[in-house]
């Protein structure tokens, strides 16, 4: 699967909105989710700023600034998570979602919890980018009107607009 993560990061790099962005927001992969080591150690070699979640209260996730595998520690459910304190508020970053499984309309489910929906809710000017593997996607996946659709999709095998 690393080789795929691969794939899916260097589509990622190809895209106009990794491009032009000078900041990018990234979840910190785990269970087995499509890796983004690829596409961070990038964003750092462009000199782009990072950002990683931290649950930071009850349903609750902000985004603090990183520059390296350094500046994680494990957190919410062992996931890590900035141990920095500058929290990120480029309401422009480019935004990358993470999922269990998705359908080619770019519904998503996650782990339940909701933090990216509401996070999303609350910052609708990101660009977002979910990433999954070709076996994450569904023929449906189940929506309500909480849900905040990524606006690509990324697979080894396709992209969804």
């Amino acid at each position: 699967m690393l080789a795929d993560s691969e794939i899916i990061c260097k589509k990622v790099m190809e895209t106009e909105a990794f491009q032009n962005a000078s900041a990018v927001y990234v979840y910190m992969d785990c269970k087995g989710e499509v890796c983004i080591r690829p596409l961070l150690e990038t964003a750092w070699r462009l000199g782009k700023k990072t950002a990683a979640p931290r649950v930071t209260g009850p349903g609750e996730m902000r985004y603090y600034y990183i520059s390296s595998y350094d500046d994680l520690a494990p957190g919410y459910y062992q996931i890590p998570e900035p141990v920095t304190q500058e929290e990120a508020h480029d309401e422009t970053a480019l935004l990358i979602v993470p999922g269990v499984a998705f359908d080619k309309n770019r519904h998503r489910c996650g782990y339940g919890q909701g933090f990216y929906d509401r996070y999303l809710a609350a910052h609708t000017s990101h660009p977002t980018i979910a990433l999954a593997f070709d076996f994450q996607i569904m023929e449906e996946v189940p929506a309500d009107a909480f849900d905040r659709l990524p606006q690509i999709l990324i697979t080894e095998k396709e992209v969804f607009q």
